[in-house]
């Protein structure tokens, strides 16, 4: 049975708007003209491909089942779980828990253990780990086992790659020859992707490939299971923020007089608050209404849920200041333009003026905005967990285990490992937006044309 949550519906919000924008954009050629610009730079149609990866995971993790669960035994428990299709998807990562920390590819513990060995003598020694590993005869094989799983792994990754090419060739032969240069990039970024894919396919189920944390649950899942987080964040905020910002930069802009008066005195008080303080504040009130109605949530998902997309409801009420300051100041140039006098001397309505000639003309900065804020917010949620007013703890994100590798790092041995995964998958999506964002940018605006 299919289960929603309030920020599943708006990761499927995401994918709608923005197919819809896509179809929306083939009908108008001044919308056209730019994306083709945008698909003809190799970089991009690759940040591209990275971002469509990191959303096509976060739709996969937004899919939720209900089912009953199973026994060790094999058979079937009367409670039920809910997962998402990536959780099954992942389910070697998922239900190969080991007792605590464990390094990268290891098979034994990270930490020692007393033990009885079979003459009844107590030694201090590595145990070994119950899944990663388990299947070595000997130790000493490990090294010829991993790079032989991920020679197999690139092998089945270029095989399902040479497939997607032939069917693509076969029923879309015409837009292959169109764009040989967009899709020749698109394609082998596809490559790299899939075979990493494949790799992790192959190796995961016998080796945690990023360690283990505290309770012996596997790092990688933690990191792919909070890019729906990253996501989450991002997009919803941005989707809160972005109608205050446009709408109140324009009239600021446009209007003038009392009205822009208005609008400076709002955006001037709320970017005098500090900005954490303001959000510690919103959510630790959220926090204790939560607390005081627990009878408005079901499970402990729900509350996390609602957790969630408070976070993104405030810092999207919190975030639109600097968008609308940008707005404001361009629409008081443009206002001034020829065109837009003569269109006025010719009485055109203002709304009219509004919608032909100013908002298509700050449309630039307006996407070259999200994209960055995009990045920020991404940021930001890690920053907020780590000062424990972001997500709820049971939330996976990057923040979380961000959060998580304070004492990590500060015991001895090391444990590294959390942090580094935290900051690949975010340096991954950060930097795939901001270059996305710069070539947007550079199809978008009026004066590069």
């Amino acid at each position: 049975m299919l289960t929603l949550l309030w920020t599943d519906m708006a990761v499927f919000a995401l994918v709608i708007g923005g197919a819809f924008v896509a179809w929306h954009s083939r009908k108008k050629e001044h919308l056209r003209r730019p994306w083709l610009k945008v698909f003809n730079s190799s970089v991009g149609v690759i940040s591209l491909t990275v971002l469509l990866l990191f959303l096509l995971i976060g739709a996969l993790d937004s899919i939720r089942v209900q089912h009953y669960k199973t026994l060790p035994n094999g058979e079937t428990s009367e409670h039920t779980e809910t997962l998402t299709v990536l959780d099954i998807m992942l389910t070697p990562l998922r239900i190969q828990v080991e007792k605590t920390y464990s390094k990268p590819f290891a098979h034994q513990a990270y930490a020692k253990e007393m033990s009885i060995d079979s003459v009844g003598v107590t030694r201090w020694v590595y145990p070994p780990l119950v899944y990663g590993g388990a299947h070595l005869n000997k130790p000493s094989d490990k090294q010829r086992d991993v790079i032989t799983k991920t020679l197999r792994g690139l092998g089945f990754g270029f095989l399902a790659w040479f497939a997607l090419i032939l069917i693509f060739k076969l029923f879309c032969n015409g837009l292959f020859r169109a764009n040989s240069n967009s899709i020749k990039n698109f394609f082998l970024t596809l490559l790299v992707i899939i075979c990493l894919v494949a790799v992790l396919a192959t190796l995961g189920p016998y080796y945690h490939i990023l360690g283990t944390d505290k309770v012996g649950e596997d790092v990688l899942y933690q990191a792919i299971k909070s890019i729906r987080t990253g996501l989450v964040i991002g997009a919803l905020t941005t989707i809160v923020m972005l109608p205050i910002a446009i709408i109140l930069g324009l009239m600021a802009g446009f209007f003038r007089g009392w009205v822009d008066d208005v609008i400076q005195y709002l955006y001037t008080t709320l970017s005098s608050i500090p900005g954490v303080l303001l959000i510690a504040a919103a959510i630790l009130m959220a926090q204790v209404y939560m607390a005081n109605n627990p009878e408005l949530f079901t499970s402990v998902e729900d509350r996390a849920d609602m957790r969630l997309l408070l976070l993104c409801l405030i810092l999207g009420i919190t975030s639109w200041t600097g968008l609308c300051r940008l707005l404001r100041a361009e629409t008081l140039k443009i206002r001034e333009m020829d065109y837009v006098v003569a269109a006025r001397a010719l009485g055109v309505g203002r709304f009219q003026l509004l919608k032909r000639h100013v908002l298509p003309n700050v449309m630039h900065l307006v996407m070259i905005t999200i994209v960055l804020d995009f990045s920020g917010l991404v940021l930001a949620e890690a920053v907020l967990s780590y000062i424990n007013i972001g997500v709820d703890p049971s939330t996976y994100s990057w923040g979380n285990m961000i959060n998580t590798s304070r004492l990590e790092m500060a015991r001895e041995p090391i444990v590294w490992w959390s942090l580094t995964a935290a900051f690949i998958f975010m340096f991954t999506l950060v930097l795939a937006a901001n270059l996305f964002a710069d070539v947007v940018r550079d199809a978008f605006d009026p004066r590069s044309n």
